[in-house]
């Protein structure tokens, strides 16, 4: 895991999101499923969305939506980033699902968050979700998959 310093100096356009462990990620759009997707011999077909209105997202109990997080992200060669759930969120009944960040991923970040309650939750665009923590990776490849955006 690096720290503050390093953090500024590899992601300079989160500067002002840096903690002392890692950076943390806002909410910028907020979807709900709208139709199936599947996953067959590699072949993605991801299930279309409906937007919901911003500036104030409200999240049913037991659904789930994909939230995308408010800027590009761009990790460099050499490093992989974990993401993490605010506690805050977790302490709401608020569940955020992740997946890790490859080195040399260019793109939009997206999250499963599921409301595990049994109320209502409501989340303002700009929020807090995740925290991304950063890790250095020996001799790693360039992630070439299908989300990469240029």
């Amino acid at each position: 895991m690096i720290g503050e310093k390093e953090l500024i100096r590899l992601f300079p356009d989160f500067k002002e999101l840096v903690q002392p462990a890692g950076i943390d990620l806002r909410v910028d759009e907020v979807y709900r499923q709208a139709g199936p997707g599947s996953l067959i011999d590699d072949e993605k077909n991801l299930p279309p969305l409906e937007r919901l209105d911003p500036p104030v997202y409200t999240l049913e109990p037991g659904k789930s939506y994909l939230v995308s997080v408010d800027r590009r992200i761009e990790i460099p060669e050499g490093y992989a980033m974990l993401y993490l759930p605010r506690s805050t969120l977790l302490r709401s009944f608020v569940s955020v699902h992740t997946a890790v960040g490859d080195p040399g991923f260019r793109g939009t970040l997206q999250f499963l968050v599921q409301n595990c309650g049994e109320y209502e939750y409501r989340i303002k665009r700009g929020e807090r979700i995740a925290q991304g923590v950063v890790f250095p990776v020996k001799g790693s490849g360039r992630y070439s998959g299908s989300y990469q955006e240029d």
